[in-house]
């Protein structure tokens, strides 16, 4: 089944709003809601993925080459997948494995296309 450029970036923003959760829980001790530099964040990568022009043909944005993000942000997304892409598999184990399957096969398929 295709994928649907629209259902991608949900999933997308799904993917990078847990981990910033994740990320914002352990780091910044919240419990509920996120701190204000961190749901800054969710709402920037969203805002980033609702604008796109090539979702159609990548997996996620860790795979992109373009980098659209603004450095400062660039960096703290970085350091927000540092830490919760390995937590990902205690937390959410099914996201964190379909994740790590679809990035595989992205990244081959970009190799092969070299």
């Amino acid at each position: 089944m295709a994928k649907t450029a629209a259902s991608k970036r949900e999933r997308e923003k799904a993917v990078v709003s847990l981990m910033i959760a994740l990320y914002c829980k352990k780091q910044h001790h919240t419990h509920s809601e996120l701190c204000p530099d961190c749901a800054a964040l969710r709402d920037y990568a969203c805002q980033r993925s609702d604008k796109c022009p090539f979702m159609e043909t990548k997996t996620f944005c860790s795979n992109c080459k373009i980098h659209c993000y603004k450095p400062e942000m660039r960096e703290k997304i970085r350091a927000v997948m540092r830490f919760s892409g390995p937590r990902m598999i205690f937390h959410h184990p099914v996201m964190a494995v379909r994740h790590v399957i679809e990035t595989k096969k992205e990244k081959k398929k970009l190799e092969e296309a070299v």
